[in-house]
C-alpha cells in the first residue's frame, strides 16, 4: 500500500512554504503564476490525490449528500436514486446511500453516524416507522428533502407523487369496466402515500355510489409477501371481489401469485391493478395495469431542490407533487363482458393504453 503524500513533501519539491501550496489546493488566495505553476508539477509528479474528507470538514462542510432509502430491494427505488444521482454529480456532490430495511432504529444510528460526516445535505424516503422528523427539526443543521414518502411530524420540503388522483383513476378504470365488488390492499396506513391511495379508491366508489366494505380493505407492508397474505384473505371471501387494487406493484405480484394458487386466472375471474409501473409489470402473465409514479423524475426534483438550499435558498418549504398516469394493459377485463360509460367522466389525469 503507497504512502500517503503529504503538503510538506509537496513545499519541498517545489521549493515553496507549506502556505502557498495549501492556498493552491484550495483556492484560498492568490499565487503568483511561476509558483502556481511549480507547485501543480509537484502535485502530479508525487502523485497526491487531496482528502475530500478533510478539506470538507475544514470547511465544516463536506461535498457529500447522505441519501436514506427504506428498502434497496424494492424495484421502484433505484430510478430514483438514479435521478438524484444524476443532478448530484453534475453538481460535484457525490450521493452516499444507506439502506435502513424500513427499520427506524437503524434509521435512527445512520443519522447520527453520518452527521459525523458533515454532509451537505439529506435526501430522506423515510422507513415504514420513521420517528425521523424530531431528529431535522429540533437542532439547525445541513438542508433536508424528503421524497416519496412523508414521515409524520414533517413540514420541511418534500417532493411527492399524485397518489391520491393515480388510486382515483385506477379504481375509476375498475368501476368502468362494470366491477362493483373492488377490493384494495393498502400500505401502511401510518404512511401519507398509503393513506392518500386508500383515500382515492374511496372517493372513486363515493362518487358511483357505492359503499366501501371495511373487509375490502387490507393493510399490508409494499412488499409481495405482505400482498400475498392479504389477496389470500380477500378471495376467501363471501362474495368475493371480482377487481383487487393493489396499492403497490409488488403486492400486485402477490395478488397474482396468490389468485393462480386458488384456481382463479387474471382477469376471467379476477381482476388486478397496481401501482408503480415497475419495469417487470409488462412482462407478468397477464401484462399488468398499474398506475405509473415517475421514479426518475421524484429523484432529479428532489436533488434540484436540496441543492437550492444549499446554495442558500431561503424560500419557504416545499411541497412538489408530481402527476402519476394509469397504464393500461392485460389485467382488466369487463365484468362479464359490461362495460360501463355511464360514470360521471371529471376530468381525469392522462391514461395510457399499452
Amino acid at each position: 500500500m503507497s504512502v500517503p503524500v503529504t503538503i510538506r513533501q509537496i513545499a519541498e519539491k517545489a521549493e515553496v512554504s507549506i502556505g502557498t501550496v495549501s492556498h493552491v489546493i484550495n483556492g484560498t488566495a492568490k499565487v503568483r503564476e511561476k509558483l502556481r505553476v511549480r507547485v501543480l508539477d509537484a502535485i502530479r509528479s508525487l502523485g497526491y490525490q487531496p482528502s475530500q474528507l478533510a478539506r470538507g470538514l475544514r470547511r465544516n462542510r463536506t461535498s457529500m449528500l447522505v441519501m436514506m432509502i427504506p428498502d434497496v430491494t424494492n424495484p421502484f427505488f433505484p430510478a430514483v436514486i438514479r435521478g438524484v444521482e444524476d443532478i448530484a454529480f453534475k453538481s460535484k456532490y457525490r450521493v452516499v446511500l444507506c439502506n435502513t430495511d424500513n427499520d427506524r432504529r437503524k434509521e435512527t444510528l445512520y443519522l447520527n453516524e453520518m452527521r459525523s460526516y458533515s454532509p451537505s445535505g439529506w435526501l430522506v424516503i423515510p422507513s415504514v416507522d420513521s420517528e425521523i422528523a424530531p431528529h431535522f427539526t429540533k437542532a439547525p443543521g445541513p438542508p433536508v428533502v424528503c421524497l416519496d414518502r412523508q414521515p409524520q411530524g414533517w413540514h420541511g420540503d418534500v417532493v411527492l407523487v399524485a397518489n391520491e388522483a393515480g388510486a382515483y383513476s385506477a379504481t375509476r378504470h375498475l368501476l368502468r369496466m362494470g366491477h362493483r365488488h373492488l377490493a384494495v390492499i393498502t400500505g401502511p396506513l401510518h404512511l401519507a402515500n398509503a393513506v392518500e391511495r386508500l383515500n382515492g379508491f374511496k372517493r372513486a366508489l363515493s362518487e358511483a355510489n357505492l359503499p366501501v366494505d371495511a373487509d375490502y380493505i387490507q393493510e399490508a407492508r409494499f412488499e409481495r409477501n405482505s400482498g400475498y397474505t392479504a389477496a389470500k384473505r380477500l378471495l376467501r371471501m363471501l362474495p368475493r371481489p371480482t377487481a383487487i387494487f393493489a396499492c403497490n406493484d409488488l403486492m400486485a405480484l402477490g395478488v397474482l401469485l396468490a389468485a393462480r394458487e386458488l384456481g382463479l386466472h387474471c382477469p376471467e375471474d379476477l381482476s388486478v391493478v397496481g401501482f408503480d409501473n415497475l419495469d417487470f409489470a409488462e412482462f407478468t402473465a397477464p401484462a399488468l395495469t398499474t398506475v405509473h409514479q415517475p421514479g426518475y423524475q421524484l429523484g432529479t426534483a428532489a436533488a434540484r431542490l436540496l441543492l437550492e438550499r444549499i446554495a442558500g435558498s431561503n424560500q419557504p418549504p416545499q411541497k412538489l407533487v408530481l402527476p402519476t398516469e394509469l397504464q393500461i394493459r392485460h389485467s382488466v377485463a369487463p365484468l362479464s363482458g359490461t362495460y360501463s360509460a355511464a360514470l360521471p367522466n371529471p376530468s381525469l389525469e392522462p391514461t395510457t393504453v399499452r
